[in-house]
């Protein structure tokens, strides 16, 4: 079992800007950044309005490598920043943005893309545009990142993933995931991981975010109330079955199957606002739950962008869990793995429309 400390070194999406890289497949990841930008847009807004900084602080953690994504996201903030910034007719605004992920991160794609970055942010925004000081913070969101009363933003696409496997769920055989026929013990001990984490993680930004701050956080998730949701579990069902199928042949030890979990939890809109409740350092003040399907042309009926031809979402999938498989099942046995995967995956789609659920939350730091 891959616990705390061993998953903060080994996790993260596959770097490079390769075919299977991040970088290069994350176009639903992209099309959630689309869907989620009014209220985003709004929550940013409000926080700089209620503040009035004279250097706003902005962080987005969980980052990853797609610059494309991260820096896309970080001129949209801005832009909306100095729209409200000019109706208030002050000085030349300050910006300090963090780039958050864990260690083994490939912040070097991102960093690399900074100076195109800046470039077209003072193109966009005009000669009055002030300073944008860009930083990355490596480390986990889950401990304290940021000196106390200093952020006026957060933004997250990654709070689903699990600090660490949870705990107790041996009895998870054949599965990576939580699936219909998991054991009810390992359907909670998913759900008190998550619950855990997820308590941990208002703690830490609470006192990092200063009062009338605002964080906007999307996860993937689920809109039943029912934990096993085939919409937020289905892509690892299918990733079970491709190893299964390589334990039946002998190819993989049944013993490292059963040892290998997925760390991540789908929550419901209702689970977060009971939790953010609970916690009580942040008021619940939107929610937006949407799907995306699986389909390239259904991410981007609304978009003419030309990226959907190259859409794969077996890539997209590759780019994540890649290196946690590599980590447990060793290098020699991947490309097998990704051949069944891809078939499945293929397969699943030909059938049917595959959705994800994310649900997004803006959040405001009680005074």
């Amino acid at each position: 079992m891959v616990m705390a400390t061993e998953l903060k070194h080994v996790f993260h999406m596959n770097g490079g800007s390769d075919d299977t890289s991040y970088a290069k497949s994350s176009y639903i990841q992209k099309q959630l950044l689309t869907l989620t930008k009014p209220l985003k847009e709004q929550a940013i807004r409000d926080s700089y309005c209620k503040n009035l900084p004279k250097t706003m602080c902005i962080a987005d953690l969980g980052c990853s490598s797609a610059e494309s994504n991260t820096l896309s996201l970080i001129t949209e903030l801005l832009d909306t920043i100095e729209k409200a910034h000019r109706e208030h007719g002050n000085e030349p605004q300050e910006y300090q943005v963090y780039l958050n992920d864990l260690p083994g991160n490939d912040f070097n794609t991102i960093f690399r893309s900074l100076g195109k970055f800046e470039d077209k942010l003072k193109k966009k925004m005009g000669d009055d545009f002030g300073h944008c000081f860009v930083s990355g913070v490596p480390g986990s969101f889950y401990g304290r990142l940021f000196p106390s009363n200093h952020l006026h933003f957060v933004h997250s696409y990654s709070i689903h993933w699990l600090s660490q496997i949870p705990k107790g769920i041996e009895n998870n055989k054949e599965n990576v995931y939580i699936s219909r026929t998991s054991p009810s013990n390992v359907v909670k001990a998913y759900s008190d991981q998550f619950e855990n984490d997820f308590t941990t993680f208002l703690r830490r930004r609470s006192e990092e975010v200063v009062a009338g701050g605002m964080m906007v956080l999307t996860m993937l998730g689920r809109k039943t109330e029912e934990l096993y949701s085939k919409e937020s579990c289905y892509m690892y069902d299918l990733l079970a079955t491709a190893l299964n199928s390589m334990v039946f042949e002998g190819l993989i030890d049944e013993e490292k199957l059963n040892t290998y979990n997925i760390p991540q939890y789908p929550p419901s809109a209702a689970e977060l606002r009971n939790l953010v409740d609970k916690q009580g350092s942040f008021s619940f003040d939107q929610v937006h739950v949407c799907e995306v399907s699986w389909e390239a042309n259904e991410c981007y009926k609304y978009s003419s962008s030309k990226e959907s031809d190259h859409y794969d979402f077996y890539k997209c999938m590759r780019s994540v869990v890649e290196p946690l498989l590599t980590s447990h099942f060793g290098e020699t046995i991947i490309e097998e793995i990704f051949k069944r995967y891809k078939d499945l995956i293929q397969n699943a789609m030909a059938l049917e429309n595959n959705v994800f659920i994310n649900v997004t939350i803006s959040l405001t730091r009680k005074g």
